[in-house]
């Protein structure tokens, strides 16, 4: 996940061969050649290999991870990520806040550290999560939590802090503003300010992740101020009191409705109401990425805030390295740089898309060229049609997954059949493991079970998705090294680390006891 090229060697890949079950039709099943047929495009007679390519999509600094992410968006249309910068060797201070830039979300500029933590004596040896604003007069503005485990003489571990710039690159920190938790919350957990200006009420609003003393519940103080140094509380603008902290809230609107999103459980989630000033109430399934469901099985896509660049909403933030095992579903803290469109579905809830700019991204054209290769499979052009006994898989490979590279096709599953892509089925490795379109449990889930262990293990790593709302499903895969994000209908996402997928081995589509059809699968490429 660091932002360079892995050294890999050279990797020749294993030749496929189509074959026919009804001659004349362009069909093939496994099992052996049984009408003639020609190959019709597929694997056979190539050899490509594998080279890794540089994280310009979901990029991390070279010797650490991408923590939360303060989006700012600036007046020449430029997506500014300011970020916790992880490491694996923290000292008594911890996560300086770095930055990286982008005006499109192909490519990003490192511009390395922007604000350093502090002294042991001061409030901030650690730095938590904050925003960037520009005031009237045209300075900036980062308002950040200082952390200090010293509990800074009573006052609380944490705290929010400012700081100044007038050119976003060279920040001064502002010593006289400082403040702690009011009396009833937490001096503990007091963190993640979310500062903007209010048009409505011509002041500026501050948000801060917070938690009550007496209900040990997580909930979002507001405070207003009219120049930005003094601070009035008003109160909770949202009050759940169902989680423990609800860290890095944000607010936005489209149209006449309110969002708020928030992030615990290694999960963002968001809430909606009528009005900024709420009431908010959690949105009906409001897990937009994927969500472990068991304790600690880690950071999938965490502390996503909202931003608009070039008229597109985003949410900005980050996927988790992966854990003590790779392909397990499991991420710690901090990892890369994870951006998400947003979609508004037609009853008001949140979906996300691929950002549309990755059109200009990826634009050649791979053929597909598919083998049957275990069960029933039939294959004509670019459609792929399988059908599998219970207990059993029917899989077609399409040869050496590039590097990079996007894959679009429209699914249909039979009702409670699981389906979805295989990774593997190299002479090195000959196993296939399965991100799966699970219709029998209404999830999408990877955690690097092979195709014959899934029907033996329930799934650790998942979020959920109705598959009965639609016959049919339209799934985009983006992939750039390990990471593998899987979008569909433009309404859910799930976000993997799928070392299993690179180095040569090969992209499939797989059924299990079912019937599935992908068609109109198309892959792209970069030029």
């Amino acid at each position: 996940m660091r932002n360079q090229k892995y050294s890999l060697p050279l990797l020749l890949v294993m030749t496929l061969s189509l074959t026919a079950c009804n001659a004349g039709k362009g069909s093939g099943e496994a099992g052996g050649n049984q009408g003639g047929v020609p190959d019709n495009g597929s694997a056979a007679g190539t050899e490509e290999t594998y080279e890794a390519v540089d994280y310009n999509l979901y990029p991390a600094p070279e010797k650490g991870y991408v923590g939360d992410v303060m989006p700012f968006v600036t007046d020449d249309g430029q997506l500014e990520l300011y970020y916790l910068c992880e490491t694996d060797s923290n000292g008594q201070g911890y996560h300086p806040i770095y930055k990286f830039s982008t005006k499109d979300l192909c490519s990003y500029k490192d511009h390395g550290m922007v604000l350093n933590y502090g002294l042991g004596t001061e409030p901030d040896p650690a730095l938590g999560t904050g925003s960037v604003m520009q005031d009237a007069n045209g300075l900036y503005h980062l308002f950040y939590t200082g952390h200090n485990d010293n509990g800074n003489g009573g006052k609380g571990k944490e705290c929010v802090m400012h700081a100044t710039s007038t050119d976003r690159e060279n920040w001064v920190k502002d010593s006289n503003v400082v403040f702690f938790a009011p009396e009833g919350y937490s001096k503990d957990d007091f963190r993640d300010p979310e500062v903007f200006w209010v048009e409505r009420d011509q002041c500026y609003w501050l948000l801060i992740a917070a938690r009550e003393e007496e209900t040990l519940g997580g909930v979002v103080l507001k405070y207003t101020s009219k120049d930005l140094k003094n601070w009035q509380m008003v109160g909770p603008i949202f009050a759940p009191m169902a989680q423990y902290m609800l860290e890095c809230p944000d607010l936005f609107n489209i149209g006449d409705t309110w969002y708020l999103t928030y992030s615990w459980d290694c999960v963002t989630y968001y809430a909606m109401s009528d009005s900024m000033d709420g009431p908010f109430v959690p949105a009906r399934d409001n897990v937009l990425d994927g969500k472990g469901l068991t304790e600690g099985n880690g950071f999938i896509f965490y502390a996503a805030k909202p931003a608009e660049l070039n008229g597109n909403l985003y949410l900005c933030g980050w996927h988790g390295r992966a854990g003590v095992s790779s392909d397990s579903g499991i991420y710690q803290w901090a990892g890369s740089v994870m951006v998400h469109q947003i979609v508004q579905l037609d009853d008001g809830r949140l979906g996300v898309k691929a950002p549309e700019t990755f059109d200009n991204y990826f634009t050649a054209d791979k053929p597909v060229k598919a083998a049957a290769k275990e069960g029933k499979v039939e294959i004509s052009d670019n459609n792929i049609t399988l059908s599998a006994e219970p207990e059993k898989y029917a899989l077609a490979d399409m040869g050496v997954r590039p590097a990079t590279m996007t894959l679009e096709c429209d699914v249909t599953i039979d009702p409670d059949g699981i389906a979805g892509f295989a990774f593997g089925g190299t002479e090195y490795d000959e196993t296939y493991t399965a991100l799966c379109l699970d219709a029998k449990r209404n999830q999408l889930h990877y955690e690097g079970f092979e195709l014959t262990e899934l029907l033996d293990n329930e799934p650790g790593a998942v979020t959920r998705y109705d598959f009965s709302l639609k016959d049919t499903h339209h799934v985009k895969l983006v992939c750039e090294n390990e990471i593998v994000v899987m979008y569909v209908d433009d309404t859910k996402c799930f976000t993997s680390r799928i070392t299993h997928s690179i180095n040569g081995a090969h992209i499939g589509v797989f059924s299990l006891g079912c019937g599935a059809t992908f068609s109109n699968i198309t892959m792209k490429v970069p030029e």
